[in-house]
């Protein structure tokens, strides 16, 4: 049978609210079993009102600001106290501090790699704390509240650390107004009401280790995240242990639909990266055909005049007098999968398969991204972590580094105590900076074909979108539109919206596609601003229909042969690209260009700017 469509509108706004405040009693009951809760909201009320409750639940929380240096984060050497007792003396990090409670993170998607990376590796393997006298180390175990306030076409919070968080929410689309009524009746407006009694509490604790899951159970998340395309075995585990959670929240023992229903919508459904495929008509075949058999001959039944009504009788009292099967029978792993698909695709907002359609192709090699590519540098730019190194020339020494580097080392390195810091040479620690280049975006326009006309029209309110987009960034756009036997670069590189318009209106459509001729002319528009520091990002506007060869002549055999040579030197280069396939019936020969040139595929029969726009902007940010 086939699967119905999932709804246009996202599921209900309390519904949505409700998961919300059942993710904060999971938090009180297990802060760090399920790794923690990834919340993708906007800075205002909905978002103040969940952090009051989190603020209430009497848990330890630390919140950890996107400035925070390694050494504050994981604890280190005291430098000041050192220097003054002429001892070695540690200090506590943050980390440390929340151990058994929560973390939060503020701007969650800005925090740095260098942020990230021990983040991570401490929420995974749990922090061990440095200790003296050859005592025996303790580990510290902790949660992560990773507050999510990027915009729809931002990229969110890093992928490693989302990997790692049990649940997501989304609540940008919630106002104040949806959440009223669940705060109705209730004097008391912070939000403590959420917070388990100590009973309670205790008594949900107690009961988690004791839920048992079975077989089934374990198969159905498993084969519900292969469907909807997840590839991580993180993710089944990790909604396997947000399903006990809430039965133990719910006094139960042994999973139920409800329990498995809650880990679908808020674990498995944000991480979908494709819809569920249809069962196939070879699946289906086989039981058709064993349908059709005749079935085998049977006995011929006694002729029920020889047999009497005790003899009746006697056999109802022989047979189980038990409930019918139906009712006894357990469900199965299908019928659990479906469940939970179902479920899934119910909380999944509208608009969402093109999203999920220009990530598929990204390469993961690929370095460009909405920003530029990152350079580093000694001079300016965002702050890097010091590294040991010679200062000198454009090189400058980085004073407090140089001096936690040099304290430990005080009292092997004076006979004397004269009252002075001794420093060497490998003691000397440099400044580090992180630069971005701007980006530019080529567009390749097909410019043949009937439908020409159409698709310019269209591209011209995209590429208008896009250049008020980038202004901010200070991004910009090159055009090279194909046509007949050659390719035209048809805007050099700018970020004037006039220039644009005027070089899109006298634009003709019709002839040939030279789809090997704009792909070379791209490749070398991208070398040419890679050399300025650009980093070049290329989007072709394309059915993937090449008749033309790179020497202006028919043939569609040499062709494509020769687009593909070019779409695997863009690939070599490492740079992004997004394929949008304007054809009415997309063919295999556009997906399988894409998928040489390592570029984001999209079908789009009917060019719509801003839908191409937001495609565009999807593929600009690093994590597409």
């Amino acid at each position: 049978m086939a699967r119905e469509a999932p709804p246009s509108t996202p599921t209900d706004p309390m519904e949505r609210w409700n998961d919300a405040l059942t993710a904060l009693q999971l938090l009180q009951i297990d802060p760090h079993g399920f790794g923690g809760v990834c919340l993708r909201a906007p800075h205002g009320p909905v978002r103040e009102r969940w952090l009051q409750a989190l603020a209430g639940l009497g848990i330890a929380l630390v919140k950890v600001p996107g400035s925070v240096d390694s050494e504050r984060l994981l604890g280190g050497i005291d430098l000041a106290h050192t220097l003054q007792t002429g001892q070695l003396h540690l200090q506590a990090g943050l980390l440390q501090q929340a151990d058994q409670g929560l973390v939060c993170l503020p701007m969650a998607e800005r925090l740095s790699p260098a942020l990230l990376a021990p983040l991570v590796q401490a929420l995974e393997q749990g922090q061990v704390l440095p200790t003296r006298h050859n005592a025996a180390p303790t580990i510290t175990r902790f949660g992560v509240v990773a507050l999510d306030e990027s915009l729809p076409d931002e990229p969110g919070v890093g992928a490693a650390l989302a990997e790692r968080l049990g649940v997501w929410l989304d609540l940008n689309e919630l106002s104040p107004s949806d959440i009223h009524a669940a705060w109705q009746g209730n004097s008391e407006s912070d939000g403590l009401q959420i917070r388990l009694s100590p009973g309670a509490l205790a008594r949900a604790r107690e009961q988690l280790p004791q839920v048992q899951a079975s077989d089934e159970h374990m198969q159905a998340l498993c084969a519900a995240a292969l469907g909807l395309g997840i590839g991580s075995l993180r993710v089944p585990s990790l909604a396997l242990r947000v399903a006990c959670g809430h039965a133990a929240l719910n006094g139960r023992s042994t999973l139920d639909a409800d329990d498995l229903g809650f880990a679908a919508r808020c674990v498995l459904a944000p991480r979908a990266t494709q819809w569920p495929a249809e069962p196939s008509a070879q699946e289906a075949e086989p039981a058709t055909q064993e349908d059709a058999k005749p079935p085998p001959e049977l006995p011929e039944p006694p002729d029920s005049a020889d047999q009497t009504p005790e003899s009746e009788s006697e056999k109802d009292q022989d047979q189980d007098p038990g409930p019918p099967p139906e009712q006894n029978a357990e469900p199965s792993a299908e019928d659990l999968q479906e469940m939970m698909v179902a479920a899934a695709l119910a909380s999944l907002p509208p608009h969402m398969l093109d999203a999920l359609m220009t990530r598929q192709g990204a390469a993961s090699h690929n370095t460009s991204g909405r920003s530029g590519q990152t350079r580093a540098g000694s001079q300016r730019g965002r702050p890097l972590p010091p590294r040991p190194g010679r200062p000198g020339g454009q090189a400058r020494l980085h004073v407090l580094a140089t001096l936690r580097a040099a304290a430990p080392k005080q009292r092997l390195r004076q006979t004397h105590s004269t009252g002075r810091v001794a420093i060497r040479a490998e003691d000397f620690h440099i400044q580090r900076y992180q630069q971005r280049a701007s980006s530019c975006l080529i567009l390749a326009l097909d410019a043949s074909g009937s439908a020409a006309l159409q698709r310019l029209a269209e591209a011209k309110g995209a590429v208008e979108l896009l250049l008020q987009q980038s202004y901010a960034r200070r991004d910009s756009v090159c055009i090279v539109a194909f046509r007949g036997a050659q390719a035209q670069l048809l805007l050099p590189m700018t970020r004037s919206l006039v220039r644009a318009k005027r070089a899109m209106t006298g634009l003709p459509g019709g002839g040939g596609t030279p789809l090997a001729l704009a792909l070379k002319m791209a490749h070398e528009q991208a070398a040419q601003l890679q050399r300025q520091g650009v980093t070049p990002i290329l989007v072709v506007l394309s059915d993937g229909r090449a008749n033309v060869t790179l020497q202006g002549l028919g043939g569609r055999a040499q062709a494509q042969l020769d687009a593909q040579s070019w779409g695997q030197q863009w690939r070599a280069n490492g740079h992004r690209a997004l394929w949008i396939d304007t054809s009415m019936h997309p063919d295999a020969q556009a997906q399988q260009l894409a998928a040489t040139m390592g570029a984001s595929y999209l079908p789009m029969p009917q060019v719509q700017s801003q839908r191409m726009a937001h495609a565009i902007e999807r593929v600009r940010s690093p994590q597409a």
